[in-house]
């Protein structure tokens, strides 16, 4: 009986050690089987993490193309509205230029109408024309650059020739213009021909 007991006893250890290593095995499969579960969510992880640094790098490049473009945009709209602004501020520059022969002509006639009476309709008429041109020049905003007994400025000023000064006070001076100068809105747009003493 003793032998029996013994039998059962070692028996039942050996029970033991099966079911206590059964469970050391399934424990360990159950490990294994999370820590593979645990592997492919973290890859899944890294996948995703990977695409969103990538997604968000291309955002960050999509961003920065747009303000570039929407920068270039204003300075295409700012260089536009510049040129339309000086198209319109200067746009009739050639007509007004060409018409500054007739104001030249009429200038002329008029001091060939000096020894005329006043009375006269033809100084009259051509007073009257002249008058008009000048406040025509005028609402276009042409200026004639003052010349006569100014110093000389070659930003104004076109010397034709020089001539000895009639006065110390007039040396290097202007003594006569040949053809008046106008400007266009601080714009040169003809230079008045002048003598220079000297």
């Amino acid at each position: 009986m003793a032998e029996k007991e013994k039998n059962e006893t070692v028996s039942a250890k050996e029970d033991l050690k099966e079911k206590v290593a059964e469970e050391i095995h399934e424990e360990k499969e159950k490990n294994e089987a999370e820590h593979k579960t645990d592997k492919k969510k973290k890859d899944k992880k890294d996948k995703k993490d990977l695409k969103i640094e990538e997604l968000e790098g291309q955002l960050q490049e999509i961003q920065d193309k747009h303000l570039r473009l929407q920068a270039e945009f204003d300075n295409f709209r700012r260089r536009t509205l510049k040129e339309k602004a000086d198209l319109i501020k200067s746009g009739g520059e050639t007509v007004l230029v060409n018409i500054l022969p007739v104001i030249d002509d009429f200038e002329r006639a008029l001091d060939v109408m000096k020894e005329v009476a006043d009375e006269d309709a033809g100084k009259q008429g051509t007073l009257h024309i002249y008058n008009k041109f000048k406040e025509f020049l005028k609402q276009n905003n042409i200026k004639e650059i003052e010349a006569q007994n100014q110093p000389f400025d070659v930003e104004y000023h076109e010397a034709i020739t020089k001539i000895p000064a009639p006065s110390d006070e007039l040396k290097g001076k202007i003594v006569d213009v040949v053809q008046k100068g106008y400007c266009l809105n601080e714009k040169v747009i003809r230079f008045a021909k002048v003598v220079i003493g000297e």
